[in-house]
């Protein structure tokens, strides 16, 4: 997926990601249906929910982030 220009001051995007550290490293964070359940184990529950990984864009004129899962 591409997105157009900006939709804040129309600039072009770059595409990236956004980072979540973790205590066994660096992961990409997934966007997860529904409402956060708290897991005793995994400390969220999110089995039978769909899961998407997230994309984020840069404006490179404003800054603006933009996150799509898709």
């Amino acid at each position: 997926m591409t997105p157009g220009p900006c939709s804040k001051c129309g600039g072009a995007m770059t595409r990236g990601f956004v980072v979540d550290n973790t205590y066994h490293g660096r992961a990409v964070p997934d966007w997860v249906e529904g409402e956060p359940e708290p897991s005793m184990w995994q400390g969220l529950k999110i089995s039978d929910r769909a899961v998407y990984p997230v994309s984020s864009w840069r404006c490179n004129r404003c800054g603006l982030l933009e996150n799509y899962a898709v």
